[in-house]
C-alpha cells in the first residue's frame, strides 16, 4: 500500500509518544460538522484502543444527524470539562485557529499537545502541528496517518472517517477532492464503512423545520455584481419561526453558490444579540473566500470560509458584498 502522508509521519509518531499513557481531551470546534465529529471519533477510538483515557470536547452539542457516529464515546461540553478533576492533555482537530473551540477551551488548554487540521488559514498553535492544507478534510489526514502507521481501523472508526471525508468534499464534488480522497475512501469501505448507511444518516433525515428554513433562505436569495455574487439572509428569530435550529443551516450556503453564473455565494445569519454569522462559498480556489472571512476575523478554506461578528454594524451585508466583489476577477471582454 502506498504511503499517504510521508511528510507527516515523523510528527504523528512524536504526537503519539507525547500523549502515551496520558488522559486526553480531543477538542473540536463550535457548531461541529461531519469532519469535526468524524475526526474526534476516529482519533478518540484509536487512542482508546491504545489503552488511553479519552474524552471528546466541544463548545456545542453533537448535531442530531451526526450522533450515529458517537456511540460508545464520551462527548462533553466545555462547562463539564472545566469541572473535570482529571488533568488532561489536549489535541485539537479540525480547528482553523485556537479560538475555534471557544475562548474558555483555549484558556483551559493554552498550548495543546497536538493540532491536526487542513484549513488554509491555520498557522499552527500546538506543540506538535500536523497541518496539511491541500487535504480536503481532517478525516482524510487522520485516515492516511492511521493507515501509514499500521494502526487498527475498525468498522466504526472507518465509518467516522468516511463521513468526514464525504461531508468536506461535498460528496466528492468539491475542488479539494483528490485521487487520495478516493483511495482512502475505498480503504475505509474495505474496513467496514458503509456508504449507503452514512449517506442515509447525513442526507436523508431532514426535519420539517429544516425544509421550512430552506424555503425561507431560498426566498431571500438575491444576485449582485451582475449575477456573479449571490447573498441569502436568515433574519433574527428565524429558528423559532420555522421550528428549526442553528445546525439546520449546514449546507444552505451551497445553494447560493450553485446558481449558474454565480462565482461566490454567501449565507448571512443574524442573531437576536446583534451577532452576524456568515458562510462563504466559491466555485474556484483562486477566489480565496478565506481572505474575505479574514477581513472580519474569520477564516477557512479557499472555497469555503466562515466568520462570526459580534455587534455587527447595520451595513454588514453591504460590507461583506463589497469584500466579496473585490475577489472577483475582471469580467472577460464580450465575444464579437
Amino acid at each position: 500500500m502506498e504511503i499517504f502522508f510521508p511528510e507527516l509521519r515523523p510528527s504523528f509518531s512524536l504526537l503519539l509518544d507525547r500523549v502515551a499513557g496520558l488522559p486526553v481531551a480531543v477538542c473540536g470546534h463550535a457548531r461541529p460538522d461531519g469532519d469535526c465529529i468524524g475526526s474526534q471519533v476516529a482519533l478518540a477510538r484509536v487512542l482508546a484502543a491504545r489503552g488511553q483515557n479519552v474524552i471528546c470536547v466541544n463548545p456545542d452539542p453533537v448535531p442530531r444527524r451526526l450522533q450515529f457516529l458517537t456511540v460508545g464515546l464520551e462527548f462533553r461540553r466545555t462547562d463539564e470539562v472545566l469541572r473535570d478533576p482529571v488533568a488532561r492533555v489536549a489535541i485539537f482537530v479540525d480547528c482553523a485557529d485556537h479560538a475555534r473551540g471557544g475562548e474558555r477551551l483555549k484558556a483551559l488548554f493554552p498550548r495543546p499537545v497536538g493540532v491536526i487540521d487542513h484549513h488554509l488559514s491555520n498557522a499552527g498553535f500546538g506543540e506538535v502541528d500536523l497541518i496539511q492544507r491541500t487535504s480536503a478534510a481532517t478525516c482524510e489526514i487522520l485516515a492516511g496517518l492511521f493507515l501509514d502507521a499500521g494502526l487498527p481501523v475498525d468498522a466504526t472508526t472507518a465509518r467516522a472517517l468516511y463521513a468526514g471525508i464525504l461531508t468536506d468534499t461535498g460528496q466528492f464534488r468539491f475542488q479539494s477532492t483528490s485521487r487520495r480522497c478516493f483511495l482512502l475512501a475505498g480503504e475505509l469501505v474495505a474496513r467496514g464503512a458503509a456508504p449507503a448507511e452514512v449517506g442515509f444518516e447525513l442526507y436523508e433525515r431532514e426535519t420539517p423545520g429544516k425544509l421550512r428554513l430552506l424555503q425561507r433562505f431560498l426566498a431571500s436569495l438575491r444576485l449582485e455584481a451582475g449575477g456573479r455574487l449571490c447573498l441569502g439572509v436568515l433574519p433574527a428569530g428565524i429558528f423559532e419561526e420555522t421550528g428549526s435550529s442553528s445546525e439546520d443551516t449546514e449546507g444552505l450556503a451551497d445553494y447560493a453558490r450553485c446558481i449558474d453564473g454565480v462565482e461566490i455565494g454567501a449565507l448571512v445569519e443574524w442573531r437576536k444579540d446583534g451577532t452576524a454569522k456568515a458562510s462563504l462559498r466559491a466555485k474556484k480556489p483562486s477566489l480565496r473566500v478565506d481572505l474575505v472571512a479574514a477581513r472580519f476575523k474569520g477564516g477557512g478554506h479557499a472555497c469555503a470560509a466562515g466568520l462570526s461578528l459580534p455587534s455587527a454594524p447595520a451595513d454588514f451585508e453591504a460590507q461583506l458584498l463589497a469584500a466579496m466583489a473585490e475577489r472577483l476577477p475582471a469580467s472577460p471582454a464580450p465575444s464579437r
